[in-house]
């Protein structure tokens, strides 16, 4: 549960990061909460009930969030192992690739030492790391009023490792890619795509080739775009650790589509995973007009009886807009489509109901009958 600082009638003297007893406006106890004093989000419930050693709570919670994966996940010795709220663990991020764990802290009260501290050594003893690396967002930390870091090694020294997922070899460098690396709550959808792959594919947005990789692994001739270099450099390694030739192309995805299409370039199968176009609730509109030319360009290049890949990591879209969304590209481009699969992020990346939040990726797989 978050409470908003609007929302909030008396919070009398409350340092940084506090842990608070949260009371309703008749003074009943709701339960034990973190406290910001700079987010708009002051409160996230931590317990419905008093906690008298945090210490033993974290350690708790961190075990609990280590067994779950160990229930779920299979096929990988990369995935999300604490997903902040989604693990009742608000304001912490971590995750592993192979034997190197990657963490961010998103509030003050998951960034006092003595927290940080109780963190590090039960995530040592629970999964004995080779090394632990911190990812920073200088932004959110400077919205959290919280002292500078540099992104880096915490505890260990060594920097690189090489992970799998779904049978699929990547480079990870802890000095590299976004957040606290690569997208892990695609591992279950990489492996869905590839079970439809046949003939010529194109991974749109393809960062450091997870869906490419995974499709070429399938036997389709892959093409990736991404309008970074650096991301593609880091997919061409990881194509060389698999064995796979993959034809990479720096680009704009729209202008690069838009020229294919144009050139009459046809394709068995097509991937669109773009990124969050909509940061916020102001930004949906524009964002369902980027993802409809995106998928109306790619239904222009897709051969009849291909598989259309769409997906969105836009919390603010949801899966009925971008249904909706996709549908009206049909119509436009006189393609019929059917509904494989309405997909979401892998099961390491938990959605909590009390917490919509927490879900935010859709990945759609269609059939073009025509």
């Amino acid at each position: 549960m978050w409470v908003y600082r609007s929302d909030i009638s008396q919070a009398n003297d409350v340092l940084p990061g506090s842990v608070v007893e949260v009371s309703d406006e008749h003074g009943k106890f709701v339960g034990t909460a973190f406290y910001s004093t700079a987010s708009q989000i002051a409160v996230r419930l931590i317990s419905r009930e008093k906690v008298g050693d945090l210490n033993a709570l974290l350690r708790e919670r961190i075990r609990a969030a280590v067994g779950y994966r160990e229930r779920f996940v299979r096929n990988s010795d990369a995935y999300r192992v604490i997903f902040s709220e989604a693990d009742f663990l608000p304001g912490l991020i971590v995750d592993r690739y192979n034997d190197l764990l990657s963490f961010q802290v998103l509030t003050q009260a998951m960034d006092a030492e003595a927290v940080r501290e109780t963190i590090l050594s039960e995530l040592t003893e629970q999964l004995h790391p080779a090394a632990i690396a911190e990812r920073v967002d200088a932004k959110i930390r400077e919205l959290e009023q919280l002292p500078e870091r540099q992104s880096g090694l915490v505890r260990g020294n060594q920097a690189s490792t090489v992970f799998a997922m779904n049978g699929v070899k990547f480079h990870y460098d802890v000095s590299e890619g976004q957040k606290t690396g690569a997208f892990l709550d695609q591992r279950e959808n990489y492996a869905a795509a590839a079970s439809y792959a046949r003939g010529q594919a194109l991974d749109v947005f393809c960062y450091h080739g997870g869906f490419a990789l995974h499709l070429a692994k399938a036997g389709c001739k892959v093409t990736g775009i991404d309008s970074s270099r650096p991301a593609l450099e880091i997919a061409d390694r990881n194509a060389t650790l698999n064995g796979q030739g993959i034809e990479w192309i720096e680009g704009n995805a729209f202008d690069v589509l838009r020229d294919y299409a144009r050139d009459s370039a046809k394709y068995d199968l097509i991937v669109l995973d773009p990124p969050a176009f909509a940061k916020s609730k102001r930004d949906v509109e524009t964002a369902l007009r980027g993802y409809k030319e995106l998928n109306l360009r790619a239904l222009k290049m897709l051969k009849p009886e291909g598989i259309l890949v769409t997906c969105s990591c836009s919390y603010h879209v949801s899966a009925a807009d971008l249904l909706a969304t996709v549908a009206e590209a049909s119509r436009d481009a006189h393609r019929e489509l059917r509904l494989l699969e309405n997909r979401a992020q892998s099961k390491d990346h938990p959605i909590l109901t009390g917490v919509p939040e927490t879900g935010y990726l859709k990945s759609m797989i269609f059939y073009v009958s025509r």
